[in-house]
């Protein structure tokens, strides 16, 4: 296959940069963004033996990706094959040690350079490789088909935006999205932008994100929490992002004259919630941790969870949540998992990476976007002095997010003949 000049730089850069990738591996590390005991991972050195039998590659960058991932992971099992998952974080890791099933297991995905992609392909020989979304990685790519692995996009997503910067570059994705054997796109936009873009085998399955269980709880801390709250109305704030948490205790701080609120922030990013506090002590807001140990207390509470795994616990909490990365960050957060457990969906206009989910929720009511701290400050008091409102459009969102399952069974069906290549048997 013809390789374009782009992609034989990027071949040689990285190819120069491989004997300093300790040096890379170490800076990043001391910034908390390595696993300190699992680095060597990131080289593409196993942490574990590769058991016989054929073994299928599942990778998602971080959280969300993985989590979109579990259905097949259980399906894979189920099919005869050992689960290998990779994800590039910390968090994630952490996350999918409590979720994977018997049978799959996790490690971290190697640098996008030659030699690790090439000693970590050397060791797992992996069947066929999921990669899902948007993870388009040259190196990847490039030695994944090299060594004869099955390489399929799943789950396959190229916004509008990430589409307009592609066609700046047409050889390059267009040769890079060629190496795919089959792309499994989760809406008809998404496919009809990676054809055009250059991938040969192209299909709308639907989104997996629908498929995935409820985000899982703990009793206990439940019932502890439900108690702590009491009667109060409270409200989620999940995954936010810088700027974000700001607004949130702008927010707080108007409604808690009226309500005696309970205002729970769940960051993005766990490890900036002392950050978070002093932003909120700054405005006159006394803030909580819970990395700490603080509880719910007082009248009126606003409660940083800077933990990891928790949000199946703060959504069933509020029946009212806030979905970050939408007000000063641009993208969006997945509203499946709140509206699934009931939760009314509040998001600010900047939602690209979940367009298709947020428009279902908007036409439908189930959500409402917001623009502005003045924005959510009416829309939240409304709700709070509307049950039956608020009970509504829970309501509608569970509904819209239950209408769209099935990825999972249409993604597996296009992979059969890969299957059949491998194990032999039909499913």
């Amino acid at each position: 296959m013809k390789q374009e000049p782009l992609f034989l730089a990027y071949r040689g850069l990285t190819r120069i940069l491989s004997p300093f990738a300790s040096l890379i591996l170490a800076l990043r590390r001391q910034r908390g963004k390595e696993d300190a005991a699992r680095w060597h991972e990131r080289l593409g050195l196993a942490s574990r033996a590769r058991e016989p039998g054929p073994l299928a590659w599942l990778h998602g960058a971080s959280v969300g990706e993985s989590l979109a991932l579990m259905p097949l992971v259980e399906r894979l099992v189920e099919r005869g094959f050992q689960v290998l998952m990779t994800t590039g974080t910390v968090t994630s890791a952490n996350l999918l040690a409590a979720r994977l099933p018997a049978g799959s297991f996790h490690q971290y995905m190697p640098l996008d350079l030659p030699i690790c992609l090439q000693r970590f392909l050397d060791h797992w020989q992996p069947s066929i490789a999921l990669v899902a979304e948007s993870e388009i990685w040259p190196n990847m790519f490039f030695e994944t088909q090299k060594s004869q692995i099955p390489l399929i996009l799943v789950n396959a997503r190229m916004s509008e935006r990430s589409f307009q910067r592609w066609q700046k570059f047409p050889n390059v994705i267009g040769a890079l999205l060629a190496r795919l054997d089959m792309c499994l796109a989760q809406s008809q936009d998404d496919a009809d932008r990676l054809h055009l873009l250059g991938a040969s085998y192209v299909k709308f399955a639907g989104n997996l994100k629908y498929d995935v269980a409820p985000l899982p709880v703990d009793g206990m801390k439940l019932a502890d929490l439900t108690a702590q709250i009491g009667s109060r109305p409270v409200w989620v704030a999940a995954s936010t992002h810088a700027g974000e948490e700001e607004i949130v205790a702008q927010v707080h701080l108007a409604l808690s004259r009226k309500f005696p609120l309970v205002t729970i922030v769940v960051p993005r990013h766990p490890r900036r919630g002392k950050l978070i506090a002093e932003q909120a002590h700054a405005l006159g807001v006394k803030a909580a941790l819970r990395s700490q140990g603080a509880g719910i207390e007082g009248p009126s509470a606003f409660y940083i969870a800077d933990t990891i795994g928790e949000l199946g616990l703060f959504y069933r909490l509020a029946s009212l949540a806030f979905l970050g990365k939408s007000l000063t960050s641009h993208g969006g957060q997945n509203p499946i998992e709140p509206a699934k457990l009931g939760c009314a969906i509040l998001h600010g206009p900047f939602v690209q990476n979940f367009a298709d989910v947020y428009r279902q929720l908007d036409e439908a009511q189930g959500a409402l976007c917001v623009e502005s701290a003045e924005d959510l400050i009416k829309v939240l008091s409304m709700m709070f002095d509307d049950s039956a409102r608020l009970r509504e459009i829970s309501r509608t969102a569970s509904e819209v997010v239950g209408q769209f399952g099935g990825a999972s069974d249409q993604i597996m069906r296009n992979l059969e003949p890969f299957f059949q290549q491998i194990i032999g048997e039909p499913g």
